[in-house]
């Protein structure tokens, strides 16, 4: 019953173990994978794992805002290309990230603007990558306003308004293992947000849930995302796991059935 909605299963970190690790998350019950694309050099990498897994890692396409600099356009160019040849179940990862970078803060808000209208255009939802810029995003959303709009605040971190801000403008709360650990804040803000509200993420490799904070993630540590949510909602796992994968099939199975 579970659902990883985003995973970097592309990612060199997995290069000498990447079919174990899929056959070790769908023993924990996962099962589907939702891959984000990066930018033009994860392409290949992501459809690879597509065609050797149909049906199972599901690719998207988008450029991540930590890609966005001067040669942006050119790199939009090629997710557009993409976008015309063929359906994908979201246009991600895109955002605005000010954490490692603000030298191309307009240029990242342009980014996301422009793919945000291509995904309302396609009728796909979108997969927003915010990291320390929850509060700009969802103002920039808000003058986008169109209930036609879908999509996931992936790694959400906010506080109780901001995630009740997201959930206003149609858009789930992406949980991953940031939930697990002793001073994520999530603890504060997850048994206020409603169970409908929510789609389970790892993140993979990256943001591994404790007990392996620090190590390599992967889409098997989803069930320990989904155990912490189920502990601070005071619910079961079961209904945890049940919610969280109807929201993510909600989410994205009217464009997956079109790729499909």
């Amino acid at each position: 019953m579970l659902i990883d909605t985003h995973a970097h299963l592309y990612s060199s970190k997995f290069d000498h173990d990447r079919d174990d690790m899929i056959a070790r998350a769908q023993a924990a019950g996962v099962e589907r994978v939702y891959l984000p694309n990066v930018d033009r050099h994860s392409i290949d990498g992501m459809l690879a794992l597509e065609a050797a897994y149909p049906d199972y890692c599901i690719p998207m396409m988008g450029l991540h805002p930590c890609s966005v600099n001067a040669d942006y356009e050119a790199e939009l160019a090629i997710v557009r290309t993409w976008l015309d040849r063929r359906p994908f179940v979201a246009v991600g990862e895109i955002g605005i990230d000010l954490y490692w970078d603000k030298t191309f803060v307009r240029e990242q808000q342009v980014a996301f603007l422009t793919q945000t209208r291509w995904a309302k255009a396609l009728g796909v939802p979108v997969v927003i990558h915010a990291r320390e810029s929850i509060d700009m995003l969802i103002e920039l959303l808000q003058d986008e306003r169109d209930p036609a709009l879908k999509g996931v605040f992936h790694c959400f971190t906010g506080d109780v308004a901001q995630a009740r801000a997201v959930i206003d403008l149609g858009m789930y709360l992406g949980i991953g293992g940031v939930a697990t650990f002793k001073n994520g804040g999530l603890d504060k803000v997850l048994p206020h947000v409603p169970l409908e509200s929510l789609v389970l993420e790892t993140d993979a490799p990256y943001l591994a849930p404790k007990p392996y904070r620090g190590k390599r993630n992967e889409s098997a540590y989803v069930r320990l995302v989904a155990e912490r949510v189920a502990a601070l909602l005071d619910v079961s796992y079961g209904q945890v796991a049940a919610a969280t994968g109807q929201n993510a099939r909600q989410l994205f199975a009217p464009a997956h059935q079109n790729a499909g």
